[in-house]
C-alpha cells in the first residue's frame, strides 16, 4: 500500500491504478498455485470412466425394472423383453403388495424397525467405543482394540448354530428380537470410528473441555459428537442399507411367519410355477426405499465427508 501511495503522489492516480493492477497480476498466479491440482477439472477421461461404471452399476437395476414391466410369457421368449418399461410397472408392485404369498406391510414394517433401531444403536456404540479407543488412555487399550478388530475375520456363519441355540433359550425364534439385539455392536463401526476420531478430534479440545470443568459425557456429547458425525453419518448408511437387505440370520431365525422384505421376495418363488415378473417387481420394490434414501442424504452425506476431511 505505501508504494501504491508514493507511486500517487509522483506520478498521479491513473499511475497509481496501473501499478496496483500490475501488483495484482504478479500476486495471482502465485494465489492458484498454492491451491495446485484442487482447481483442477477433471478430463475426458475421468468422465468416460465414471460413465461407463454408471452404466455398469445401474444395468442390473434397469434389467429388474424391465422384467417387472413385462409379462411371463416375453420374459420366457427373449432375454431382453422389452427396451423401456412400461405403467405395468406399477400393476406389478400393486400385485406384490396384494400377494397372499406373502404379508408384505408387515415385512415392510419389520424391515424398517430392524434397520432403523440396528443403526441408531451401532453409530451410538462405535462413537462411544470409537472415543473410548482413540482419545482415552487405559490399561489394555491396545489389546482390547486388537481384539474387537480380531473378531471380524470370523465367519459369521460359524456363530449361526450357537446364536441359534442362544435364541431358542430365549423363545426368541419367530421374533425381530433375535435379529436386532446381536446387531447392535458392531466390531466394523468400532474400527471405523477410532480411525476417524483418532485424526478428527484433537486432544487440545478434549483438555480444553476438561479444564472448563465439563464431565467426560459431556466432553463426548459436546465435543466428540460434533467432530464424529459425518464418519457417524456414513456408518448409520452402511448399516442401514446391510440390514435392509439382510437374508441370512432373519431366513433361519425368524422364517415366513414373521419375514423381512428380503424373505418376502423370496417367498414369492414358493409356488409351482415362478412368475418372474411378479418377483422382479417385488424385488425392485425392496431396492426402491434404498434409492430414495440415497437421493435424499446422500449429497448431505458426501458433503458431510468432505467437511470432515478438511478440518481433519
Amino acid at each position: 500500500m505505501s508504494s501504491v501511495a508514493t507511486t500517487a503522489q509522483g506520478a498521479g492516480k491513473g499511475a497509481a491504478r496501473a501499478a496496483a493492477r500490475r501488483r495484482a497480476r504478479t500476486q495471482r498466479p502465485t494465489r492458484q498455485h498454492s491451491a495446485g491440482s484442487t482447481l483442477r477439472r477433471p478430463g475426458r477421461i475421468t468422465y468416460t470412466v465414471l460413465a461407463i461404471v454408471l452404466v455398469v452399476s445401474a444395468f442390473p437395476l434397469y434389467y429388474t425394472l424391465l422384467l417387472g414391466s413385462s409379462d411371463q410369457v416375453s420374459i420366457s421368449q427373449r432375454a431382453i423383453p422389452q427396451l423401456w418399461p412400461d405403467a405395468s410397472i406399477f400393476e406389478g408392485f400393486a400385485d406384490v403388495m396384494a400377494s397372499s404369498q406373502i404379508n408384505f406391510w408387515l415385512a415392510l414394517t419389520n424391515s424398517l424397525v430392524i434397520a432403523v433401531v440396528v443403526s441408531l444403536a451401532t453409530v451410538l456404540t462405535s462413537t462411544l467405543a470409537g472415543f473410548s479407543f482413540a482419545k482415552l488412555r487405559f490399561p489394555g487399550r491396545d489389546a482390547l482394540l486388537v481384539f474387537v478388530i480380531a473378531t471380524m475375520a470370523v465367519p459369521t456363519q460359524l456363530g449361526v448354530i450357537p446364536m441359534y441355540i442362544l435364541m431358542s433359550e430365549l423363545s426368541w425364534i419367530g421374533k425381530i428380537h433375535a435379529v436386532i439385539v446381536p446387531a447392535l455392536v458392531s466390531a466394523f463401526g468400532v474400527f471405523w470410528m477410532t480411525q476417524y476420531l483418532e485424526s478428527a478430534l484433537p486432544y487440545e479440545l478434549i483438555e480444553a473441555a476438561r479444564v472448563d470443568g465439563a464431565s467426560m459425557i459431556r466432553t463426548f456429547w459436546s465435543i466428540a459428537v460434533p467432530a464424529a458425525l459425518p464418519a457417524a453419518s456414513m456408518l448409520g448408511l452402511f448399516v442401514f442399507v446391510m440390514q435392509w437387505t439382510m437374508f441370512f440370520w432373519p431366513s433361519i431365525v425368524l422364517g415366513s411367519q414373521n419375514p423381512t422384505l428380503p424373505i418376502a421376495v423370496q417367498n414369492l418363488t414358493a409356488g409351482y410355477r415362478d412368475d418372474y415378473s411378479l418377483i422382479m417387481a417385488g424385488v425392485f420394490l425392496v431396492t426402491l426405499p434404498l434409492l430414495l434414501v440415497f437421493a435424499v442424504a446422500g449429497r448431505q452425506l458426501v458433503a458431510g465427508i468432505m467437511q470432515g476431511a478438511v478440518k481433519g
